[in-house]
């Protein structure tokens, strides 16, 4: 063996610095699913696997997902709770329960206005009947 055939299988087979989590798209995942379901003679899915570099693991939690009807989605799951749906209904009663304590305070402001209208008609001896008006 010379010195170049030794430099190129030890490039081959280097190692890089940082490891990196490996990504695999939905159409891989079923390619190698479809060919591992070709698989019939004994010792094919292992080769399969050790040409491809995955483990069986892999297949499994493939399949589950497929079964789960995850697969097919595309973009892998995010991390973290899921965003919530926001209905329209509780949209609606978010802003009438504003609407409602607007209304509650615009009208306890009005009941204290005529209190002190009241207050002030009897202090400067002012009838007023039941409308509001003098007499």
């Amino acid at each position: 063996m010379n010195d170049r055939s030794k430099l190129s299988s030890a490039s081959e087979t280097e190692v890089s610095s940082k490891a990196s989590r490996r990504r695999f798209t939905a159409e891989y995942k079923r390619r190698v699913m479809r060919e591992a379901e070709a698989c019939t003679e004994r010792g094919e899915l292992g080769a399969l696997l050790r040409r491809e570099g995955l483990y069986s693991s892999h297949l499994a939690a493939w399949r589950a997902a497929l079964g789960r009807g995850e697969l097919g989605a595309g973009e892998p799951k995010r991390p973290g709770p899921k965003p919530k749906v926001v209905d329209p209904r509780d949209k609606k009663i978010v802003e009438l329960e504003k609407q409602i304590a607007r209304l509650e305070k615009r009208a306890a402001r009005t009941e204290g206005l005529l209190e002190l209208q009241k207050k002030v008609s009897e202090i400067l001896g002012i009838d007023l009947d039941q409308s509001g008006e003098k007499n």
